[in-house]
């Protein structure tokens, strides 16, 4: 089931900014209430997981994952915090699905194992932050490619990504016995891309109250499940 709520997820999401657009600056203000959830789950329920464990390297895994993810922004250019900067027939195209793919499949390693459950606040968290980055790519292919066979499958690619994580993480015994330290680099990777959501999801850095309200909202709700 969890595998079908992951891809759902990304559907859902292309499918809606099809049939249904919607302007860049409400899209902003979803990203900034997803950001804000995920900061707040990451913070609240990741961050004291990993640290339960007696592993004294976590810290440096956590800057790990910080570092992987700034580098994941190199080659996407930002597609995954709302930068959609559209130019036809970019031949680097694929560098920027592939960096979304490792960063989707990367944040839903942490999905496996124990925390492979419907009901768990982290599985909430990775839907809401994908429903909008499944938009902003869905919205990006659609724009630069128009929508044919290749833009459709691309999506689906990435709609595969995170149950193919969890998967793995649940029969890999590799990933299953350092299971602790990659949870830790997802931690970076979230703390780096929920900042990053919320700060530049507002125009030069400053807030409005539309936006705030939206943050306040997700950090209140990501609290309180």
């Amino acid at each position: 089931m969890i595998y079908l709520v992951l891809i759902l997820s990304t559907v859902i999401g292309s499918a809606f900014i099809y049939f249904l657009p919607l302007k860049d600056k409400y899209l902003k203000i979803l990203l900034s209430f997803s950001g804000a959830y995920l900061l707040a789950v990451t913070v609240s329920h990741s961050l004291p997981h990993v640290y339960q464990s007696n592993n004294e390297r976590i810290g440096f895994f956590i800057l790990l994952g910080v570092l992987l993810q700034l580098a994941l922004d190199f080659f996407s250019k930002g597609v995954e915090h709302g930068h959609i900067h559209v130019h036809k027939n970019d031949k680097n195209m694929w560098v920027l699905f592939l960096s979304l793919c490792v960063h989707s499949f990367m944040e839903s390693l942490s999905l496996s194992g124990s925390q492979a459950s419907l009901d768990n606040s982290f599985l909430t968290a990775i839907l809401i932050h994908k429903l909008p980055i499944s938009m902003i790519l869905a919205s990006f292919m659609i724009k630069s490619k128009g929508l044919n066979k290749t833009a459709i499958i691309w999506v689906l690619l990435f709609a595969i990504s995170s149950p193919l994580a969890v998967f793995l993480g649940e029969n890999m015994s590799y990933i299953i016995k350092y299971k602790t330290e990659i949870d830790a680099v997802v931690v970076g990777i979230l703390l780096h891309i929920s900042t990053i959501i919320i700060f530049e999801s507002s125009e030069n850095h400053s807030f409005n109250k539309l936006r705030f309200s939206s943050i306040l909202i997700g950090f209140a709700l990501a609290l309180l499940m």
